[in-house]
């Protein structure tokens, strides 16, 4: 048995690493103005409902819940029924949520989602009775129905099972429809203000000269010599790093607000990535920016292994003299402990990502020792960037 200082239980484990470098090209790299801002006004609702599902293969609950659930619907078709006269094995308890867009018009159909909250097996060849969804208005927005799509399978034997993926959840495309919609409200005080995904100033404020600089261009022709020439057009104001407010133009009303909007959508700015290092040491991987910087300094990285063996030997009785003694069998532990010897490295300071990649590489770390240099470095004051470990 092995174990080493660097590793958290007694036991080695492999951690799988990726290093990913977001390495650009010398030319800045532009993006859609539609690909990093969201208009204020078009945003979604999130609808759900507590639904039963039937015709499962004795996969179902089997509660009392899911008995005066499905009593209660079969009374309110003219059944007179107590939950004592339900079999629950077939059918099953789950909560139904849905996504209900700023355009989902009346009639509209909803992919939807499906989840057991009892202690079904399996929701494999279920049916959704109609479920009403609501928003957190209480209002009632869609209904849901239909049969049930199952991402994995199981199998069961007498002394044996096997199981892929969830059998306790599911969907049903374009499983709910719309009955009330959600009229997304775009234009106030005759502007539009888009929020970008990832706030920064910089980007805001291109944002605002890309949008003016299309305005100036839109502008009419120039007045005749002996008039005054027209100020200039400044439509756009970036108010924060997360806001850019758009006042509409003369001649904008309804029936070209969505050309004006697309318009918009595909200028194109240069986004300003912030300098930051992301560690998720669940699964080890690791994100570097391309502006991550590292001051110069030296690092030295050891590894100090304790190997722990466990041997069992049959011992014989000795002597001549050995009546009634037996065979016995003796435990002996062997520990021993090793440093590898390792060099102090230097990494200069880096300019660019694929530098910073080169050296780090030439140190043939692993990625557990990765995540402990980048936090010494960051401790030491020589990361320029952001580290964030998750």
């Amino acid at each position: 048995m092995r174990a080493s200082m660097s590793e958290k239980g007694p036991t080695v484990r492999r951690i799988a690493c990726i290093l990913i470098l977001l390495a650009v090209a010398s030319t800045a790299r532009t993006e859609r103005v539609k690909d990093i801002v969201a208009i204020k006004g078009e945003r979604g609702n999130h609808l759900w409902g507590y639904g039963l599902v039937i015709g499962l293969n004795g996969t179902g609950d089997n509660s009392e819940v899911s008995k005066r659930a499905l009593a209660s619907v079969l009374r309110r078709n003219n059944m007179a029924l107590s939950p004592d006269d339900i079999d629950a094995e077939n059918i099953a308890s789950v909560i139904v949520t849905a996504e209900l867009g700023p355009f989902n018009r009346r009639g509209s159909k909803l992919d939807v989602k499906v989840s057991c909250i009892g202690n079904a097996s399996s929701l494999r060849g279920g049916q959704l009775l109609m479920t009403p969804l609501v928003a957190a208005d209480g209002q009632t927005y869609a209904h849901a129905q239909g049969s049930l799509v199952l991402g994995g399978f199981g199998a069961t034997g007498d002394n044996a099972s096997v199981t892929k993926g969830h059998l306790t959840a599911g969907s049903i495309p374009n499983g709910a429809t719309v009955e009330r919609e959600e009229l997304a409200t775009v234009i106030e005080n005759s502007e539009i203000t888009l929020l970008l995904a990832n706030p920064d100033h910089a980007t805001a404020e291109r944002i605002a000269e890309t949008v003016n600089a299309l305005a100036a261009d839109d502008r009419p022709a120039e007045a005749p010599d002996d008039l005054e020439p027209a100020p200039p057009t400044e439509i756009a104001t970036a108010v924060d790093a997360g806001t850019v407010r758009i006042r509409l133009p003369d001649g904008i009303n309804k029936k070209n607000i969505t050309a004006f909007i697309d318009r918009i959508g595909h200028l194109k700015v240069e986004v300003d990535q912030p300098a930051r290092v992301v560690i998720d040491e669940k699964t080890g991987t690791i994100v570097v920016g391309q502006n991550v910087v590292i001051s110069t300094v030296a690092i030295t990285h050891g590894n100090l292994t304790v190997t722990v063996e466990e041997k069992n030997y049959v011992v014989q009785p000795s002597g001549i003299d050995n009546d009634g003694a037996t065979t016995q069998q003796e435990n002996r532990t062997s520990v021993k402990a090793t440093e590898k010897r390792v060099n102090l490295h230097v990494i200069p300071r880096t300019i660019t990502v694929t530098e910073l990649a080169n050296a780090i590489n030439a140190m043939g770390l692993t990625p557990s020792d990765m995540i402990s240099i980048f936090r010494a470095i960051d401790r030491a004051g020589a990361l320029q960037a952001k580290l964030q470990v998750e």
